[in-house]
């Protein structure tokens, strides 16, 4: 099996969308120490990872473009209460656990506007990927074909003015599917075709091997607490419980 996390906001407010910055330095460290080594979505769906042998993946991917994820300060530098200056922070300590993930974005980017190229060019210089999140972060299940496609094609337009060609990766807003599956992949809409090169759930699982996952239906672990929540998962593979995919 394989880990692929879902993260989303960073902080001290109560709700399991929120990770304090210690337990995200504490998810690093125990990621790290299980074996567990960053790949992004594309590598893993596309069997293309560079691992160590013995080496487990693990994709990180951070949802909806919170500031909490990814905060520059006023001399460039990362803010340390991020989730990406933990990393940073985790990534010189360690550094063959490098700061390689996927950021499912919306139009939002983490805020700071003048500072967005700026952190898009950061990004691909740690090794990580942009990836579609839509524009709206609607429930796809709820809304017709034509708002879909939509909602589709306006994140991968998004992706486009940073360089990001299609076909992207893709979450699905609360991991909703839309009735017409088909979208999921390929469509036509004004004039253009869109294509999706893997789209990613909400939870709550490990997901299969490469090779062996569908990869318009990818399961994500929420980094949360409780019940099929990260530290859940971590523990079972601590107990002997999960079948780990592991490099050869």
């Amino acid at each position: 099996m394989v880990f692929v996390t879902e993260y989303h906001n960073f902080g001290y407010e109560k709700g399991n969308m929120f990770r304090t910055p210690e337990k995200f330095a504490k998810d690093l460290k125990r990621l790290y120490d299980l074996g567990f080594r960053p790949v992004t979505a594309s590598e893993y769906l596309n069997d293309k990872m560079d691992l160590p042998p013995g080496a487990s993946p693990v994709i990180m991917t951070f949802d909806d473009s919170q500031p909490t994820q990814f905060k520059l300060l006023a001399d460039g530098s990362l803010d340390p209460k991020c989730a990406m200056g933990v990393w940073e922070k985790f990534a010189k300590a360690h550094p063959d656990f490098p700061m390689k993930g996927t950021f499912f974005v919306l139009p939002r980017m983490w805020d700071q506007p003048k500072l967005r190229a700026k952190k898009v060019a950061m990004i691909k210089e740690w090794g990580s990927e942009l990836a579609n999140h839509t524009v709206h972060h609607p429930a796809l299940r709820t809304k017709n074909d034509e708002t879909v496609m939509s909602e589709v094609a306006g994140g991968i337009e998004l992706l486009r003015k940073y360089g990001i060609h299609e076909p992207a990766m893709f979450a699905m807003p609360y991991g909703s599917t839309p009735k017409n599956r088909a979208l999921i992949k390929q469509f036509k809409y004004k004039g253009q075709v869109f294509k999706t090169a893997g789209a990613f759930l909400a939870g709550a699982n490990p997901a299969p091997p490469p090779g062996k996952v569908n990869r318009y239906k990818v399961p994500r672990i929420l980094a949360q607490p409780g019940n099929l929540g990260l530290d859940f998962w971590l523990d079972r593979v601590e107990q002997g419980k999960v079948s780990l995919y592991v490099a050869p």
